[in-house]
């Protein structure tokens, strides 16, 4: 086995970091920068219907009136002049994976991403920079008639219209700079259906890797559970590290029927020289569950808060979530929740973690409205400091409008004990591991929400991250 590297500087990475020079004999790139031109391209190349292409166009306007975010991190080393906002693979999407190109097969067999399908998922679906170029469903779970495909497929078939209904109307290009951008530039992502009353009883993966540098990763998420039906749904996201910025600017719209459920995990392994400004948001009717599972540790810099709806009486969410910072890394993360109807309920929790002048910043919202009369909120935020140099920041918004409910908030910020420390070391740890375990343990909560495959990962993760942290 080889030596640990004991400075953070140091760190093998390899798992995530290796690369493919893109030949250009391999790849389409379309020109840096953001035009009316460019916009054009991308819907000629992907074959648009004609509402799609004004729809992107219309979104460029938007995006060209709407102001950089003054609030959060930032992003002033992002240059849309110098992105690439589309890398196409010369490969089609296919559903043998023996037909993947080798450089693109390789990559996803290192992530483990064959090897996880053959062992607990129902379907997964691999995106290479820009496109999808492997989607595959179990039989047993298509003969339910679910639907798991790319969306750019689903927009001309069968599906179109249900597309054309759903399309970012839960976030729609008017929402914020990023959105419209998405909407003008998005390419590749997945569409999913499942039926009424349909139970889909082992996890759906879509796995997104950004290989190109200079680039955007630009997917659009859309799945649909209708009434009385379940999914587990997992995205898992990586990409090298380059020494010019990388964006993902990818979109999640999550419609969660009555009395249905979805369960949304993500484990975000970006580079860190990646800005990550990712829109989630999801609609819950009439008794309706929405879980969201989510581990942040990649990324220079995030805008991050997975938002869901409660709207029909009775609906429940549950947002459990880790972000871990470290150096030249500033991560502003957390969930919004809106409270639309009676006897609805919210539960957030979150630990952040920050090492090595590395910021961590929680961020909520939590809105109960008038007409949610005997709604409960309860978000709890804690932070952990590995160092002296580090900071821990947590701005919680909350706006009742009815006297009608129940509504707490709890934060703690703290630093590794060094009575833990010592008590491991005294049982012949080391102190390295003494501290990284202390550490799964405080992201635990996360952990046990995954499937095994990527808790483990998870954890991983975490001692990859504390190689180097002792002081």
């Amino acid at each position: 086995m080889a030596k640990e590297k004991a400075e953070v500087r140091d760190i093998d990475r390899s798992m995530y970091d290796f690369r493919y020079e893109e030949k250009d004999t391999d790849f389409y790139k379309i020109q840096e920068g953001l035009t009316p031109e460019i916009v054009e391209e991308i819907s000629e190349k992907k074959g648009d219907p004609e509402w799609m292409r004004e729809f992107r166009l219309k979104s460029l306007e938007i995006y060209n009136k709407k102001q950089v975010p003054q609030w959060g991190p930032s992003i002033d080393g992002l240059d849309m002049n110098n992105i690439v906002t589309y890398v196409k693979p010369k490969t089609k999407m296919t559903a043998d994976w023996d037909e993947v190109p080798k450089d693109i097969k390789e990559t996803f067999d290192k992530l483990g991403i064959p090897q996880a399908e053959r062992k607990s998922l129902a379907g997964v679906g691999a995106q290479y920079d820009s496109e999808l170029v492997y989607h595959n469903l179990q039989e047993s779970v298509a003969a339910q008639g679910v639907i798991y495909t790319d969306i750019e497929s689903a927009l001309h078939g069968p599906y179109a219209e249900m597309i054309h209904e759903h399309f970012m109307k839960l976030v729609p290009p008017t929402d914020h700079k990023f959105a419209a951008l998405h909407g003008a530039v998005w390419s590749g992502g997945s569409f999913v259906y499942v039926p009424k009353g349909v139970s889909v009883e082992i996890p759906l993966q879509s796995y997104f890797r950004l290989n190109a540098p200079g680039a955007g990763q630009f997917e659009h998420t859309l799945i649909i559970v209708d009434e009385g039906a379940q999914l587990h749904f997992i995205e898992g996201c990586s990409a090298p590290k380059y020494n010019i910025a990388n964006l993902h600017a990818g979109c999640v719209e999550l419609f969660v029927g009555k009395n249905a459920k979805l369960r949304y995990s993500t484990i975000e392994n970006w580079s860190k020289n990646m800005y990550n400004l990712n829109t989630k948001r999801a609609i819950v009717d009439e008794g309706g569950v929405m879980e969201w599972v989510s581990g942040s540790f990649g990324s220079h810099v995030s805008y991050l808060y997975p938002m869901t709806i409660l709207n029909g009486k009775g609906a429940r969410m549950e947002f459990t979530g880790v972000t871990f910072a470290g150096k030249g890394q500033n991560l502003d993360t957390g969930a919004k929740v809106v409270h639309n109807a009676e006897d609805t309920s919210s539960y957030i929790s979150t630990r952040s973690i920050s090492k090595d002048g590395g910021i961590s910043t929680y961020r909520s919202s939590v809105v109960i409205n008038n007409k949610a009369k005997n709604s409960k909120s309860s978000v709890s935020c804690q932070s952990l400091m590995l160092d002296d140099i580090s900071r821990s920041d947590t701005i919680p918004a909350m706006d009742v409008r009815t006297q009608q409910a129940d509504v707490g908030h709890e934060a703690k910020i703290g630093r590794i004990s060094d009575e833990a420390v010592f008590y491991l070391m005294s049982r012949g740890i080391s102190e390295e591991d003494a501290r990284a375990l202390i550490v799964s343990g405080f992201a635990d909560n996360v952990s046990k929400a995954l499937p095994l495959e990527y808790a483990v990962e998870m954890n991983n993760l975490i001692r990859l991250e504390m190689k180097g942290a002792i002081g």
